[in-house]
């Protein structure tokens, strides 16, 4: 991959609630139960894949590639999670904690799992939110990708996303795991993060 630069953290609900006041944009899903002064470190949820790249783009950044997260993530030595290759543990990651909502409780103030950075020291890459991706998916694209910079097929029915979320089993949160969409979906498991070019 040509060097490029990824936000620490998901985008939270602070950082989203600034892009709406100065956008207009019509507000996510569950987006009138956010109380910014106790939800402002949370992730920002309900997006769908066109909120999270309009957000990016409103930031000056754009969505990750697949490969770029994933390297992001994974590291150059193979991990099975962000961290390592110890199991997921509630000292490493936010998953398994049921499956109704609330931001308060099913939801941790991004960087919060502050032993469980990935190798580039980004947080919540595993756990959390889902996060969306640029790529369209094809279950079969890395066998025939180009090896330079693979940004997925042209098109597709599916927007990919990585990471697993606060609902997720352990096996979600692999650093290769991949999971698919349709890019209008808005959920309480997906949020994002941005990247940028270096040039």
């Amino acid at each position: 991959l040509t060097a490029y630069f990824m936000d620490l953290y998901e985008v939270t609900t602070s950082r989203y609630a600034r892009f709406l006041a100065a956008t207009g944009r019509t507000p996510p899903w569950l987006w009138d139960s956010v109380n910014l002064s106790i939800h402002g470190d949370r992730p920002v949820i309900g997006v769908d894949w066109d909120d999270a790249d309009a957000y990016c783009r409103w930031a000056g950044k754009r969505l990750p590639t697949e490969a770029e997260w994933e390297k992001a993530a994974r590291g150059t030595d193979d991990r099975r999670f962000p961290w390592g290759n110890q199991a997921p543990t509630a000292e490493l990651a936010n998953f398994a904690v049921g499956a109704r909502f609330s931001y308060s409780q099913a939801l941790m103030p991004v960087g919060h799992y502050d032993k469980a950075a990935s190798p580039f020291g980004l947080y919540d890459m595993a756990g959390n939110v889902w996060e969306w991706v640029q790529d369209w998916y094809d279950g079969g694209y890395y066998e025939r990708s180009p090896e330079r910079n693979p940004a997925g097929p042209e098109q597709g029915q599916f927007k990919v996303l990585r990471g697993g979320s606060w609902s997720e089993l352990p096996k979600y949160l692999l650093t290769y795991g991949r999971f698919k969409l349709p890019p209008t979906t808005q959920n309480s498991y997906i949020g994002f993060r941005c990247a940028k070019s270096e040039k």
